[in-house]
């Protein structure tokens, strides 16, 4: 089965500078998949060209089997049954909630563009809310809408660009797993643009990793969190500290805190010089412990606190522990490694 939607190998360009190079993605109909990577990436460059709002220098946009983009062609964004969620919402102040969802429905009579403004209140918790003005609604509820909007004209593909970043944490928390729960209800196919790591943990079925124009890894949240690929990911997502040792045999490493073993193995040569990374849940906080660690920092996180360890001049680990050990600054606590997913790169 092809997919709803295939990147091949586009490069755009601004001002003569490759803002993507040699990028490829597909997505098959039902797909949630989340761009994450730093502000410049070209994560949103890449949304605005499968939407049809920026050109291709090199490669192919398909859509449904057809070419929507190539070099010196680009078909318009009102033509590729695309809905599109941005940033600032986007939403007519003068209109209200009802004309804002159907402002994209000009061919439909004014009972039935009331019959879709209803289902779709329906669908993102706003229901009766249809006479309301933009100005009237919450951050969160104006979210709803510009979502609304997009959903109306039954696009094959939504696209959502940094769609929470206006929004207070808890506020990006709950709407992001609304969000989520509402595409997979309607069986829409989404591709969401975020920064931010718990957005795209919390929305996609798969995240793609970028970096400088480029896509280091697309896979689960799980496989990038204990399986990167490559030290950009292993630092972008989640937190960690990377410790030097020596490889001596494809699963071992020996470091100064200790010999660690994983349950992967590594094809370089016995001897090469690996730097190990230790994430907070790799750091297990045993009173019969190998190791002893002062605390330097601490941060409280409800059920949990993060704790920076000192386990040797130049050498500290996090660590997070259930927030009932409420330990404080200088004091020691006896500890052991136990990283379950080795994760290891060459020496830079």
């Amino acid at each position: 089965m092809a997919p709803l939607l295939e990147l091949k190998n586009i490069e755009c360009r601004h001002r003569g500078h490759a803002v993507v190079s040699d990028f490829s993605l597909h997505v098959n109909k039902g797909d949630l998949l989340c761009l994450l990577g730093p502000s410049g990436c070209g994560k949103t460059t890449v949304l605005r060209a499968i939407a049809g709002f920026q050109a291709v220098q090199q490669g192919d946009i398909l859509l449904r089997e057809r070419r929507v983009s190539y070099p010196g062609y680009t078909l318009a964004p009102e033509k590729r049954r695309i809905g599109m969620v941005f940033q600032d919402y986007a939403l007519f102040p003068h209109m209200n909630v009802c004309h804002n969802i159907c402002f994209g429905l000009r061919e439909l009579g004014t009972a039935q563009k009331r019959k879709v403004s209803d289902e779709m209140l329906d669908i993102v918790g706003l229901t009766g809310m249809g006479k309301r003005y933009i100005h009237e609604l919450s951050g969160g509820q104006q979210q709803r809408v510009a979502l609304a909007r997009a959903l109306a004209p039954r696009p094959d593909l939504i696209l959502l660009d940094e769609p929470f970043s206006n929004l207070d944490v808890d506020m990006r928390e709950r709407l992001s797993s609304e969000v989520r729960q509402i595409l997979k209800q309607q069986h829409t196919t989404g591709i969401m643009v975020t920064h931010d790591q718990h957005e795209a943990f919390a929305v996609g079925d798969q995240i793609g990793v970028m970096d400088e124009g480029r896509m280091l890894q697309r896979d689960t949240a799980y496989n990038l969190y204990h399986s990167p690929e490559n030290r950009f990911v292993a630092d972008f997502i989640g937190q960690g500290v990377f410790v030097k040792g020596t490889l001596t045999s494809p699963d071992t490493v020996k470091t100064d805190i200790g010999v660690i073993q994983g349950d992967r193995a590594y094809d370089l040569p016995t001897g090469s010089k690996v730097e190990l990374l230790l994430r907070p849940d790799d750091i297990v906080l045993d009173e019969h412990g190998e190791l002893t660690g002062k605390i330097t920092q601490r941060a409280f996180k409800g059920a949990e606190i993060m704790y920076t360890l000192e386990i040797k001049p130049g050498l500290e680990l996090l660590s997070l522990i259930p927030s009932h050990h409420d330990y404080q600054l200088g004091e020691q606590v006896r500890i052991r490694l136990a990283p379950d997913h080795m994760v290891a790169f060459p020496a830079v």
